[in-house]
C-alpha cells in the first residue's frame, strides 16, 4: 500500500463509524493484536502497509509511530505502538472478552511474566535471526549470528513447550492474549531447522489456536495461506 492511505485512515474511520485502526503488515508483529481485535469482536479498520514502498517510513505514518515500525493502534485519541502494549490495552479495555486473568491475582502475574518473556526475550532473538546484518558485518559473521540466534530460539521454544503439558491453552484452561502472541512468534519459525510445530506439545497447541475463527479470519484478511505455522 502506498503511503497515501495512512493519511486517509482517520476519515475512513469517521465514514464507517469505527474508532479503532490497526496499522500493520502481513505476518508481522501486528498479527497478535489483529487476532485479538477479532476475538473481541470490535469493529476496526485494518491498514496493511506496503513494505516494498516503505509505507512504514512515510511522514504520515511516522507522525503516528516515530519508530517507523508496526504495529500501531489508533483507539480514539489514543495512539499506541509496541505489539505487547497493544495486546495489554485491548485485554484491559475489554475485560468481558476474558483475555487476561483478573488483576491482583497470581494468574495475572504469570500472564505478565509470559507476555514479557515472549516480547522481550523470544521476539528479541527473532529480530537477531531475521536481521543479522544489524549485528555483524560480512556474510560469514552474519551467518554465525543467525545460527546462534536460531539455537537460542530453539531453547526458548523448548521451554515454552514444557509449559504446555496437560493444558489446552498456555495459561491453562482459558484462552488469553498470550496465546495469539505465542502463535505469531511460533509461525515465524516455520522455515527454521527445528520449527516450533515439531515440538511435542507446541505442535498440537498451535493446531488448536489455528482452529479459532478469529485466527483464520486474520489470515484471510492479511492474504496469508499455508503453511500457517
Amino acid at each position: 500500500m502506498a503511503p497515501g492511505p495512512v493519511a486517509q485512515a482517520p476519515e475512513s474511520r469517521k465514514r464507517r463509524g469505527t474508532m479503532i485502526t490497526l496499522y500493520g503488515m502481513p505476518s508481522s508483529a501486528s498479527m497478535a493484536p489483529h487476532i485479538l481485535l477479532r476475538e473481541i469482536g470490535l469493529p476496526f479498520d485494518l491498514v496493511m502497509l506496503d513494505r516494498a514502498t516503505a509505507a512504514h517510513k512515510a511522514p504520515d505514518y511516522l507522525r503516528l509511530n516515530p519508530n517507523g515500525r508496526v504495529p500501531t493502534l489508533v483507539d480514539g485519541d489514543l495512539v499506541l505502538f509496541e505489539a505487547a502494549a497493544i495486546c495489554l490495552h485491548l485485554a484491559d479495555s475489554h475485560p468481558a472478552a476474558g483475555l487476561a486473568p483478573a488483576l491482583g491475582t497470581a494468574e495475572r502475574a504469570r500472564f505478565y511474566q509470559w507476555l514479557v518473556f515472549l516480547t522481550n526475550t523470544v521476539q528479541a532473538d527473532m529480530l537477531v535471526y531475521f536481521y543479522p546484518e544489524r549485528h555483524a558485518e560480512g556474510a560469514e559473521a552474519q551467518a554465525s549470528v543467525k545460527a546462534m540466534a536460531e539455537a537460542r530460539l530453539l531453547e526458548r521454544f523448548r521451554l515454552l513447550d514444557g509449559q504446555l503439558c496437560d493444558t489446552a491453552w498456555f495459561l491453562g484452561d482459558r484462552y488469553s492474549a498470550v496465546d495469539p502472541y505465542l502463535f505469531m512468534l511460533a509461525r515465524w519459525t516455520r522455515f527454521m531447522g527445528t520449527p516450533a510445530r515439531s515440538l511435542p506439545n507446541l505442535g498440537p497447541y498451535l493446531a488448536r489456536v489455528l482452529e479459532r475463527p478469529a485466527v483464520m479470519a486474520a489470515f484471510e484478511a492479511e492474504g496469508l495461506g499455508a503453511p500457517y505455522y
